[in-house]
């Protein structure tokens, strides 16, 4: 009887051992230093939208929202389609909007099994009565790029990250 209750415990113990080995994997995450220098327009302060999107080229998460006020969120259509429909907590990925010719610099965490993996970094800016730019910048996401300058379209005259 003792040796089927040490064969049984020592079975259970085992399963378990390889149950929460294999269910708590963790994702190893790298902060980045991402600044944004903007170009000299004039008017509002811009709000941009810093997204992950997947292979398919789909929203798959809000790395940080410049622009605090979510009365002017539906502005930036393409990431309101993604974000609106769900509405999760980013009041710790956001800060204020940035005006023409300013800079920020704030922190990005990307998990680090999305870089060289065919994801990219968009970054879309839109100003009250003015345009909206959905690529504003956008690349692909690999070890070369995102340490390197990249040049926006509308407002952002230029990125650039670094890891921390």
């Amino acid at each position: 009887m003792k040796n089927k209750f040490f064969v049984l415990s020592t079975f259970l113990i085992f399963s378990l051992t390889i149950y929460s080995f294999f269910s708590f994997k963790t994702t190893a995450i790298t902060k980045y230093k991402c600044l944004i220098q903007m170009t000299n327009y004039t008017g509002e302060g811009a709000y941009v939208i810093i997204s992950l999107l997947d292979k398919e080229g789909d929203y798959y998460q809000t790395l940080y929202v410049q622009g605090e006020d979510e009365e002017w969120y539906h502005d930036i259509p393409e990431w309101w389609s993604f974000y609106g429909k769900r509405r999760p907590n980013i009041d710790a990925i956001t800060g204020a909007t940035i005006s023409g010719g300013n800079r920020s610099i704030s922190i990005i965490e990307i998990e680090n099994d999305k870089i060289d993996a065919g994801y990219k970094i968009r970054f879309e800016t839109a100003v009250e009565d003015q345009e909206y730019y959905k690529n504003d910048i956008e690349f692909e996401l690999t070890s070369e790029t995102i340490k390197s300058k990249v040049e926006g379209k509308g407002f952002i005259r230029y990125i650039r990250m670094l890891p921390q």
